[in-house]
């Protein structure tokens, strides 16, 4: 089953895919939000074109593991997602994602410029990747 990883951001949504294996997570174009609404039907349609079986989207907790303001509205656009797409969606801690994709992008020297236009889309592989890392050994048991 393929998963669609979502960075959530009130400007901007970074995305990525899953392989079939659920082994690797990959970056996909992230999506601008211009019209309220919209990113809902984009999602939709990318979980149908890709055959998406579940969103995984990072739930950003503060640094103490209480929820702010942010982390209620991601799980407010999280049930709106399931209800729309009526896909299941997966809600992991994001905490240190954004630290983390700025750091890579400064290692593969990109220019600030750079990093801005693709911080969004490596936070949601790192989003992804976590919860495909964390089920990897449920799935080795399952299958030997």
């Amino acid at each position: 089953m393929r998963y669609l990883g979502i960075d959530y951001g009130r400007k901007r949504i970074g995305l990525a895919l899953s392989d079939e294996d659920e082994i690797l997570a990959s970056p996909l174009p992230l999506f601008e939000r211009k019209r309220p609404g919209a990113e809902l039907q984009f999602l939709d349609s990318l979980a149908k074109q890709h055959d998406v079986g579940g969103f995984v989207i990072g739930l950003p907790k503060n640094m103490d593991g209480s929820l702010g303001p942010m982390a209620q509205e991601v799980m407010r656009f999280s049930a709106e997602l399931r209800r729309i797409t009526g896909r299941p969606v997966i809600m992991i801690d994001e905490r240190r994602t954004s630290f983390e994709a700025e750091r890579i992008l400064v290692a593969a020297d990109l220019s600030r410029k750079r990093r801005r236009k693709v911080q969004d889309s490596v936070a949601a592989v790192l989003i992804l990747q976590r919860h495909l890392d964390q089920q990897r050994p449920a799935r080795s048991e399952t299958r030997i």
